[in-house]
């Protein structure tokens, strides 16, 4: 007896665009031939990708990381009103207004949820979604917030706990090495989650009452995938010597240079503008 083995496929051909699903059979009326050039037409998929494969894939993984940037940048740059007004009369330590802005400004805007407790040393943490329309993947999204008189504008301070990268620096004229300890990829009992990791910079002058919030700066850290892009050896980088002291045997740290990563990928550094001033995302493509 003849078998029905169905199967769901999704069309490459625009002319099969309105093709969703099909059954096909093979009773001897579809010869494999049949079977063959059909599925050379179309191909299955799942519905989530598995975050490690995105090493093959860096392109599509730069992708993610450059609409997860877009998204925190647009829910900062919404709130920055409210970050003005809050700076100014809060009489809280700066950095712990910081870390409440970002979490007050990622839950006004909202975003998917995936039932999973992540860990680690930063101010918002969330496992979620990640939806593209040709492809879904689990995100644990880290984001970290900074708080810093202007003259360190220029520089946000990680711990190794904070990234997936190796940290390949010089300082004090020796090259360094030194492993991140945040995963590429978060395994829970929940499946695996893509890292993203995603800097708030806020850069305040203090006043008699309050402080002045002079600019906000949000970049988007590389995935650990993306070390050969960004950081293959000591020579090439965004990293500058941490404030730490090892002679006094203080935990390692590291200053990422938003301007150096910013020359290394536009995107990834996005300036959020003050009141009255329009939000232009800056690219290779808006560059002049």
């Amino acid at each position: 007896a003849s078998q029905n083995i169905p199967f769901t496929f999704i069309s490459r051909r625009p002319n099969f665009a309105s093709i969703t699903a099909r059954t096909i059979s093979t009773k001897p009326c579809y010869p494999s031939s049949v079977i063959t050039h059909f599925k050379s037409f179309c191909f299955l998929r799942p519905m989530l990708i598995d975050p490690a494969s995105l090493v093959h894939n860096l392109d599509q993984l730069e992708a993610i990381e450059k609409a997860s940037l877009r998204m925190v940048a647009q829910a900062i740059y919404d709130f920055r009103e409210s970050a003005i007004a809050i700076f100014q009369h809060e009489g809280d330590l700066v950095q712990d207004i910081g870390e409440d802005l970002t979490r007050e400004a990622m839950d006004r805007m909202g975003v998917s949820k995936v039932d999973e407790r992540l860990f680690g040393k930063v101010d918002y943490k969330r496992a979620r979604y990640y939806f593209h329309p040709d492809f879904a993947v689990r995100q644990a999204l880290f984001i970290d917030s900074k708080a810093e008189q202007v003259a360190g504008q220029g520089t946000a301070t990680l711990q190794t706990t904070q990234t997936s990268l190796r940290i390949r620096h010089i300082r004090s004229g020796a090259a360094q090495d030194v492993p991140g300890t945040l995963p590429t990829v978060v395994q829970t009992s929940g499946g695996s989650f893509l890292s993203t990791t995603i800097f708030v910079k806020y850069s305040y002058t203090d006043l008699e009452q309050g402080s002045y919030l002079n600019r906000i700066t949000v970049a988007a850290l590389p995935n650990g995938m993306l070390q050969d892009r960004y950081n293959p050896n000591p020579q090439v980088g965004f990293w500058l010597a941490g404030r730490n002291a090892p002679s006094l045997g203080e935990a390692f740290r590291v200053r990422l240079s938003f301007a150096q990563l910013k020359a290394a990928c536009r995107w990834r550094v996005q300036y959020v503008p003050l009141p009255p001033d329009p939000f232009v995302w800056d690219d290779e493509e808006t560059a002049d």
